[in-house]
């Protein structure tokens, strides 16, 4: 240290303490958005699978948003007690993600089974559990199968 060195006041940490700060929120905020972006899509399909588990596959076709020609009968073949999907008593929202190959719509995966409640892995009933994927359009919360490529 020199003579006039010793006059001298000492550098505020202000700054890098602000520069922290903002850097910490933009953080936080990006780790919230991360976590909550498909929540909105996720509880289209928990409302969907809410109501094929109580039974009410009319209110399921609703909540579809069917295109035109895709009938009532249609859907029962499909999501119906005895359709392709097979009963589904129980099911868990695993996951969504935006596709790549879709700009509009959020891929939603969920685990199904014809067990009330859902097996866990060690139970011998848990072989019939399924991962299902569907898409659900961000804008109009419509819901439909994703396309055969996906």
């Amino acid at each position: 240290m020199s003579l006039l060195d010793a006059n001298q006041p000492e550098p505020s940490k202000t700054p890098r303490y602000i520069i922290l700060g903002v850097i910490t929120v933009f953080i936080i905020a990006f780790l919230i958005w991360h976590h909550v972006r498909y929540d909105a899509e996720k509880k289209v399909a928990t409302e969907f699978f809410s109501a094929l588990t109580s039974g009410d596959v009319q209110q399921a076709y609703k909540i579809w948003q069917p295109a035109a020609d895709y009938s009532f009968k249609d859907f029962q073949q499909d999501w119906g007690p005895n359709g392709f999907m097979g009963p589904i008593k129980s099911f868990k929202v695993e996951s969504a993600e935006a596709p790549s190959k879709s700009l509009t719509s959020v891929a939603v995966r969920v685990e199904v089974s014809p067990y009330a409640p859902l097996p866990n892995s060690s139970d011998p009933r848990a072989s019939k559990t399924r991962s299902v994927v569907i898409w659900i359009n961000r804008g109009s919360h419509s819901l439909s199968t994703p396309p055969p490529a996906y």
